[in-house]
């Protein structure tokens, strides 16, 4: 019997774990532990397991209330990282996903056009940053996630009359992100999906509705529920996301494979919007990627599956490890590839 190397999920949203642990099932995954990082204790003089840890937690696991999750994570995946672990989005990629200031100046080393950007520490300072922008321009947090903190202002005065009547959604980490406007040729974004050096598709996501364009089946039977209770956006077809004409030989793809391979990023939905005049501007690199079902179904490729794929690439590098221990004082949970969290 040849044993596998065993799979470590970090992870802090449940609600996003059953595709990935259905896919690592099917494909006759046994050992999987899965580490709940909202709290927890860290021993310096103890090593991680070893296998294969896959990273999952996302910059908007304040909003479930794991408001320790971000801070917690960086010290885990450094204490994997100096233990030589192999990690599939570790702390180099996750630094990045962390801060969309980050992100702005490494797609710009990779000659990547992106809207103008400013950081902004200090409520005071917001109208010094607004000042910088003559057309409009938008808010966000830099530690991001779901398109919260997002809004629009057309204007320098629009923005110094509501900040002087309201109080910007406070930002995880204290940093806010003033950002040029592109106003897309179409209602759409699109977002391009990569693993392991590799496109796998890509998808435009409506804009009419705002800019919380999470694709998660999850994510869009929440929505759906605000509306009633008995709607499911699975039982039809999605009018938010829609195959997109982009194929792997784009330029702006092969940089943006360029950069996951030199950054240490295994996996990412990269996001860019297209104005009037064909220019594309990318502004947002996703690391905790998460795939819609529907879509992919439509469209013939199932992303969690591939993610599995790599990881199998992945095994003979990796020694096998047939006896675990817990080095980690966290939640520990067995997978449950049945789990029913969809409708």
């Amino acid at each position: 019997m040849i044993l596998q190397p065993r799979i470590h999920i970090l992870y802090e949203n449940p609600d996003w774990l059953p595709p990935l642990t259905k896919a690592l099932a099917e494909a006759g995954f046994e050992d999987v532990r899965l580490v709940q990082l909202s709290e927890g204790m860290l021993d310096p003089n103890t090593e991680p397991d070893k296998g294969i840890w896959i990273n999952r937690i996302s910059p908007s696991s304040h909003t479930r209330g794991n408001i320790h999750t971000v801070q917690l994570g960086r010290e885990f995946l450094y204490w994997l990282a100096l233990h030589n672990r192999r990690v599939i989005n570790g702390i180099q990629a996750f630094e990045l996903e962390m801060s969309k200031f980050r992100q702005d100046l490494i797609l710009q080393k990779y000659g990547i056009r992106t809207p103008k950007t400013i950081l902004v520490v200090g409520i005071d300072k917001l109208k010094d940053a607004a000042q910088q922008f003559e057309g409009p321009f938008i808010t966000k947090h830099n530690q991001g996630g779901k398109g919260l903190g997002i809004q629009l202002f057309q204007s320098q005065e629009e923005f110094y009359h509501y900040i002087q009547e309201h109080t910007l959604e406070p930002s995880p980490d204290g940093k806010f992100i003033l950002q040029q406007y592109i106003k897309p040729a179409k209602e759409q974004i699109t977002r391009v999906e990569i693993v392991g050096e590799r496109f796998l598709f890509a998808m435009n996501s409506s804009t009419k509705d705002g800019f919380e364009l999470c694709p998660s089946d999850v994510c869009q039977l929440e929505a759906a529920l605000q509306k009633g209770p008995d709607v499911c956006p699975i039982d039809g077809e999605s009018e938010k996301f829609s195959p997109a004409t982009i194929h792997s030989n784009d330029p702006l793809v092969k940089k943006y494979i360029q950069l996951m391979k030199n950054e240490g990023i295994d996996v990412a939905g990269i996001e860019f919007v297209e104005d009037a005049n064909g220019l594309r501007y990318t502004y947002d690199i996703n690391g905790t990627t998460n795939y819609n079902e529907k879509l992919g179904q439509k469209m013939g490729v199932d992303g969690m599956k591939e993610l599995v794929s790599y990881i199998q690439s992945l095994m003979s590098l990796e020694p096998q490890n047939p006896q675990h221990h817990m080095a980690f004082g966290g939640a520990e949970k067995q997978q449950d590839p049945t789990d029913p969290r969809y409708c």
